[in-house]
């Protein structure tokens, strides 16, 4: 596995579209898309920056996978996530660096990527996000 450039920042928000007004209205950044996640309870608004994107991660129920974060640290950075090659070997080279995946495999992510989460209890105190994948 290895990886070459940040895919992207996840930023979780209480609402998306009060927080379009710093990124699109103010920074002048272009939403380029729009995504609804039901399964993990997430509307993900994707914001173009040069060549990575910031993702505004919005709940779409009280059980989303950002609510709990929201709750206990309120709005701010998520996750940091790597475009990697290779995401199927990760779980393995992961545990054997003393890193704590989240799942024992890939999972589907936006826009038909596989991600995988590395728990961060290992990895400094951030979320780890691996992308297998184009956006």
């Amino acid at each position: 596995m290895h990886t070459n450039r940040i895919d992207h920042i996840g930023i979780a928000v209480k609402d998306a579209k009060e927080k379009l007004k710093l990124y699109k209205d103010f920074l002048g950044l272009e939403v380029t898309e729009i995504e609804e996640l039901p399964e993990r309870g997430l509307r993900v608004y994707f914001i173009k920056v040069g060549d990575t994107r910031i993702e505004l991660l919005e709940p779409m129920n009280e059980n989303s996978e950002v609510s709990g974060f929201l709750e206990k640290k309120g709005e701010g950075i998520h996750h940091i996530a790597f475009n990697v090659h290779g995401i199927d070997e990760a779980v393995v080279l992961a545990k054997s660096h003393g890193l704590q995946p989240l799942s024992e495999e890939p999972k589907p992510g936006a826009g038909g990527t596989r991600v995988l989460f590395l728990h961060p209890k290992t990895t400094g105190g951030v979320l780890i996000e691996l992308v297998e994948g184009e956006h």
